[in-house]
């Protein structure tokens, strides 16, 4: 069995990154967050995503990665929005793209 090695999640974009790269990652993916936040209407922008706090620490000394994981999977998708019309979640930005396409359902 080949052991994969050890990858955290962004709390932004909700991607896995290794545990060095989430370092350099982060900081890029919140200033883009920010550039496409600015670009969104008014009625579509968001409140910037606040790192979760995880203080779980294992016996060994290590943080448990499984619930920082969590966390930021679930502060991920707290980003999305959902549409007015068939209620499925979006980001902002895909949101306006799928709007132009998405009809009410025609009850028969």
């Amino acid at each position: 069995m080949i052991r994969r090695p050890p990858t955290i999640v962004c709390y932004i974009c909700g991607r896995e990154y290794g545990t060095r790269s989430i370092a350099i990652h982060e900081p890029q993916c919140l200033k883009k967050w920010h550039n496409e936040n600015n670009l969104l209407p008014k009625e579509l922008r968001r409140p910037e995503p606040k790192k979760p706090e995880v203080r779980t620490i294992t016996a060994k000394g290590f943080y448990d990665l499984d619930a920082l994981n969590e966390a930021a999977w679930t502060s991920a998708q707290s980003q999305l929005v959902p549409c007015i019309i068939c209620g499925r979640t979006f980001l902002p930005d895909r949101l306006i793209v799928h709007q132009r396409s998405c009809k009410p359902k025609v009850t028969k």
